[in-house]
């Protein structure tokens, strides 16, 4: 079976001190055979927060895919092994719906309507700027959970993606890196029951101890910061089940 590297980072705001060992919440692959570019795109996004899995070639690339959850993929189509095209129909026709940006030295039209028509979702063109990628990768993953702003809004909460801040009723509320991400993540699967392993898949690294009271902690002080009076009750606990952010979704925002 193919094998893939498997590298976890943390941006840390503060709250533990073996931060090396644990990851933030988004979780992407990178599929590039180039690496130089490859190692690039890990470090800038590992510099941003995520937790970053990377594939050299379309058979270990599909794998990735198939194997790991995944919140978003960025994918040569110039792949060795299996093209990128040929990749990202294997994951479509096994159901695998994480969003997908095509990064490619190919700039013909044809290429373009042949990656996207496979199940890519934005196409972005080498050369290019990292900034841009980086602000395709986040519309990509609003969009995919059903938000078109970078502001998302759940009754008065307002969760800033782009400036990574979290204010209630226009009042900035402070938190740690972990709670910032633990908190973006249950808001953008809102209303979807999120288990303490799929959290705790999200926070350690694999040769991590995995210690779900971790997660209880955590989301016990996001309760108090984000609702010191418990009157808004954003996050509901399901016992035996997970977790489940409640608020409404704010149709004015």
């Amino acid at each position: 079976m193919a094998a893939y590297v498997f590298i976890w980072s943390m941006r840390v705001a503060g709250g533990f001190s073996d931060d090396r060992r644990r990851a933030q919440l988004m979780r992407i692959l990178v599929v590039e055979d180039e690496p130089a570019l490859r190692e690039q795109l890990i470090e800038r996004l590992r510099g941003e927060g995520y937790a970053v899995d990377a594939a050299a070639d379309g058979e270990e690339g599909a794998y990735c895919g198939n194997e790991l959850p995944l919140d978003a993929a960025i994918v040569d189509l110039g792949l060795p092994l299996l093209s990128g095209i040929h990749m990202i129909r294997r994951w479509r026709d096994a159901g695998r719906q994480f969003p997908i940006l095509i990064l490619t030295a190919r700039g013909q039209w044809q290429d373009k309507v042949d990656g996207l028509e496979s199940g890519g979702d934005d196409y972005l063109v080498k050369p290019f700027h990292m900034e841009e990628l980086l602000a395709r990768l986040r519309a990509l993953i609003r969009r995919s959970r059903g938000w078109a702003d970078a502001v998302l809004r759940r009754g008065p909460l307002a969760l800033d993606i782009r400036a990574q801040s979290v204010a209630v009723s226009g009042q900035p509320v402070s938190l740690t890196a972990f709670e910032y991400r633990i908190l973006e993540y249950l808001v953008l699967h809102a209303d979807r029951v999120i288990s303490k392993s799929e959290l705790t898949e999200h926070v350690y690294d694999e040769d991590a101890d995995r210690d779900s009271n971790v997660i209880e902690v955590l989301v016990g002080r996001l309760r108090r910061k984000l609702d010191p009076d418990t009157s808004l009750h954003p996050i509901e606990t399901l016992r035996g089940r997970g977790y489940r952010f409640c608020l409404e979704a704010d149709s004015s925002g």
